[in-house]
């Protein structure tokens, strides 16, 4: 069976993981994956990413992180563009996530990065996902 929104895949994977208080998720792999565990890594949002092959698969490895209260760092994550519905945002209409508290990731002609740099180096492009 062929999975229409491998995105929001990877995102439920989390978004249950973290309610859950597992350790660690384990997602199928992908460069629009890595790219996106990447931005949630260097946004502090996650601990860290691991891509390894299980079988003839790659399979992304995310451990979660969680503050002093056990309480997990990603409140919230919301799929933005859907397969269905595509969101394309100019730069100088991206709008703040949280009042700039939280992070939207923006995938551009160069490649995946938050609604920060993306507005610092004037690239628009489409809106995956909001990170709070």
């Amino acid at each position: 069976m062929s999975m229409t929104d491998p995105i929001a895949d990877m995102l439920t994977r989390i978004r249950n993981g973290a309610q859950a208080s597992h350790p660690s998720v384990d997602v199928p792999s992908s460069k629009l994956k890595v790219a996106l565990a990447k931005v949630l890594k260097e946004e502090g949002y996650i601990e860290d990413y691991e891509v390894k092959q299980v079988g003839k698969f790659n399979v992304i490895t995310i451990t979660l992180k969680y503050d002093s209260k056990n309480k997990p760092v990603i409140t919230k994550l919301v799929r933005v563009s859907k397969p269905g519905l595509k969101t394309y945002s100019k730069a100088k209409n991206l709008e703040k996530v949280l009042g700039g508290l939280g992070i939207a990731v923006i995938s551009t002609s160069k490649g995946l990065m938050t609604d920060r740099k993306a507005r610092k180096e004037n690239i628009g492009g489409e809106v995956l996902c909001y990170v709070y």
